[in-house]
C-alpha cells in the first residue's frame, strides 16, 4: 500500500520560511515522478514543483526562485523548501507520486496524471 504522508505545515508571516516534508512508504520511491501541488478552497489544484527520478526539476512561474524541491531517496522523503513566502501562497498543500510517467509529463504536473496523494498540511501566509 503505498502511502504518503506531509508535514511542515503552519503559519508564517510574508517573507518567513517554511520547509515540507512528505514521507514516502510502500513503493520503490527513487523510481517514481514526485510533485507538491496546493489548492486553494474552490479553486482547482495546481503543481508547484516536481521532481523526476533522475533529479530534474520542474516549478510554477510563481513560486521560481522561492521554492526548491528535493528528494532524499536515502530516507525515502521528499522536501519543499519554501523562502519568501508570500500571502497568495496561503493553500492546503499536497504531495504526489505516480510512476512511469516520463519525463515530459512529470514536468507537466498535471494532477490527473498522478494516481497517489497524500492527506495535505494547510499552509497559511499572513501580510
Amino acid at each position: 500500500q503505498v502511502q504518503l504522508v506531509e508535514s511542515g505545515g503552519g503559519s508564517v508571516q510574508a517573507g518567513g520560511s517554511l520547509r515540507l516534508s512528505c514521507a514516502v512508504s510502500g513503493y520503490s520511491y527513487s523510481s517514481y515522478c514526485m510533485g507538491w501541488f496546493r489548492q486553494v478552497l474552490g479553486k482547482e489544484r495546481e503543481a508547484v514543483a516536481t521532481i523526476d527520478s533522475d533529479g530534474s526539476t520542474s516549478y510554477a512561474d510563481s513560486v521560481k526562485g522561492r521554492f526548491t524541491i528535493s528528494r532524499d531517496n536515502a530516507k525515502n522523503t521528499l522536501y519543499l523548501q519554501m523562502n519568501s513566502l508570500k500571502p497568495e501562497d496561503t493553500a492546503m498543500y499536497y504531495c504526489a507520486a505516480e510512476e512511469g510517467l516520463g519525463h515530459t509529463y512529470c514536468s507537466l504536473g498535471r494532477p490527473a496524471d498522478f494516481g497517489y496523494w497524500g492527506q495535505g498540511t494547510q499552509v497559511t501566509v499572513s501580510s
